[in-house]
């Protein structure tokens, strides 16, 4: 009875946390370049009572044995990086990546960070931010003085255009061989760790970059629907599990009462 109470309740704590990741991808939903989450669960421990395979007399030989397991347990919450809806807002500074890519920004330690969200915005002096004020690298120059027009390319070639003439750059994107490992920060950024793996540059629309799209933003790849339908199946799972608690319950306390 102390094993059933003890993996429904692994269970619970298992769907409570896929409740928490799904709860922030619904809260999400219209956050400009947000990649949802996804959880991954696995089970726990299993105690062998007959090993599969084990000799039995006459040199007989089991073929299963008996194995019960003790609930489960989240061991990731990965990202998935799949791309948003394009939403159009004309603005020329707000790009979106069509395809894999980052951009990159400085963070205020002067260590780098990596984000989908292209609202971008100049600051004081021309420089090119994020809604946080953090500057982009990667080949965006700030914007001259008496610049008028600023158009960019799909191949991420930036034009400022003003009274003296015309000034170009080639922007950079930065991507991953695994994104799904890099560290979340919040405010829409994220970091390279080791399981990321090192960050690699290139223009966009070559070798794989994706494209760059000149006012439009990308938002959250959440789809409501899918989402709300993993949430009714976690309620149900968290509510079989606590099922499973009661009815494990009810059994010890009738073997409490066969000595009356």
């Amino acid at each position: 009875m102390l094993r059933a109470l003890y993996s429904a309740a692994a269970g619970m704590q298992s769907q409570q946390m896929n409740l928490d990741v799904i709860s922030n991808n619904l809260a999400n939903v219209n956050t400009t370049g947000y990649k949802k989450s996804k959880i991954e669960f696995q089970e726990l421990l299993y105690q062998t009572t007959r090993a599969p395979g084990s000799e039995q007399a006459a040199g007989n030989q089991l073929p299963t044995g008996i194995q019960v397991g003790q609930g489960s347990r989240p061991v990731a919450t990965s990202k998935v990086f799949t791309t948003g809806d394009f939403t159009q807002t004309g603005a020329q500074l707000d790009v979106a990546v069509q395809g894999d890519g980052f951009f990159e920004v400085q963070m205020s330690d002067g260590t780098l960070a990596y984000t989908r969200d292209g609202a971008f915005k100049t600051d004081s002096s021309g420089r090119i931010v994020t809604s946080d004020g953090l500057p982009l690298q990667g080949g965006f120059q700030p914007v001259p003085a008496g610049t008028t027009n600023v158009t960019i390319s799909s191949s991420g070639v930036v034009t400022y255009t003003g009274a003296n003439g015309t000034t170009n750059s080639q922007v950079q994107l930065v991507r991953f061989n695994n994104p799904s490992g890099l560290l979340s920060m919040g405010s829409n950024l994220y970091k390279e760790t080791l399981a990321s793996g090192t960050p690699e540059l290139g223009a966009p629309g070559t070798n794989g970059f994706g494209t760059l799209n000149q006012g439009y933003l990308e938002m959250s790849n959440v789809k409501v629907v899918e989402e709300m339908v993993n949430l009714i199946m976690a309620q149900r799972a968290y509510e079989v599990n606590s099922k499973a608690v009661q009815a494990a319950d009810e059994m010890m306390q009738q073997s409490n009462n066969l000595r009356r």
